[in-house]
């Protein structure tokens, strides 16, 4: 079923409409942030890199362009390798199974942002849902659920359920932790060279248990940092793991060759 051509052609639309309720929920909520920054006076500067530094934002807006370009390649050249595709070929080295699949970079950035999104509903939903957050504003409750549970949601079911997966390698999950490594670099050497624009704190850190002055200190700081690491690549293996169980090797449209993905 998820490899039909009805079924594929629903999904392709459902990624449509997420990414564009979720670049809506987005832009909703800067708006809000910015107008009060600018009516009270606030950096709004500031407040605008603080905004694009919460990985919920950075997660949602990366999901939002990967599920644009998988509704690109699928109606300019994913629905052609649907139908052009043979009825047998070779089995793949990694799932057993051949096909018209995604190609390897669309169906990396998948995998990554579904990781993302995952990891972002798992942490806010069990940690900061009750917290409010240094985002400049108060939140927008419909944007705030569009970004935290009904995204992570979303692209939870499309890690299942999403047509023409291709079957990653193992060493895919390297390119999955690659951003939120950068991310966590980022975020405490830029922490306390900004001043907060709410409070006038001479630091800024987007989320409670990355503050290291907080009352944990740095030991609990790396606690966090450690324990979501390994929800990380927890969740990213699932990604990988899954995708390895129902993906195909690939191939490609009108008559050319079979890739086939070798195993990591």
């Amino acid at each position: 079923m998820m490899r039909s051509a009805a079924w594929s052609k629903g999904w392709s639309v459902a990624r449509a409409a997420m990414a564009i309720v979720t670049i809506t929920a987005i832009v909703a909520q800067l708006s809000k942030s910015v107008g009060t920054a600018a009516g009270l006076g606030r950096d709004v500067t500031t407040t605008i890199v603080n905004f694009f530094s919460f990985f919920t934002i950075l997660a949602n807006a990366s999901s939002a362009v990967v599920l644009l370009w998988a509704v690109i390649w699928f109606w300019t050249r994913g629905r052609q390798a649907l139908s052009a595709a043979p009825p047998a070929a070779a089995p793949s080295a990694v799932s057993g199974r051949t096909g018209p699949a995604e190609p390897l970079g669309l169906a990396v950035a998948l995998a990554s942002v579904s990781t993302y999104m995952i990891i972002t509903g798992i942490v806010y939903n069990s940690l900061l849902r009750n917290i409010e957050l240094p985002q400049g504003s108060e939140p927008i409750w419909w944007s705030n659920e569009v970004l935290h549970l009904i995204g992570p949601l979303f692209l939870l079911a499309d890690v299942f359920f999403g047509p023409l997966r291709r079957a990653l390698p193992w060493r895919s999950l390297w390119a999955i932790v690659a951003f939120p490594i950068l991310w966590v670099a980022y975020t405490m050497l830029r922490g306390p060279l900004v001043t907060n624009p709410v409070n006038g704190e001479p630091f800024w850190y987007p989320y409670p248990f990355l503050n290291p002055n907080s009352a944990g200190g740095w030991p609990s700081v790396l606690l966090y940092v450690i324990g979501i690491a390994v929800a990380i690549v927890a969740v990213g293996s699932l990604v990988v793991w899954w995708g390895r169980r129902i993906g195909t090797s690939g191939s490609l449209v009108a008559g050319t060759s079979a890739t086939v993905l070798s195993e990591a």
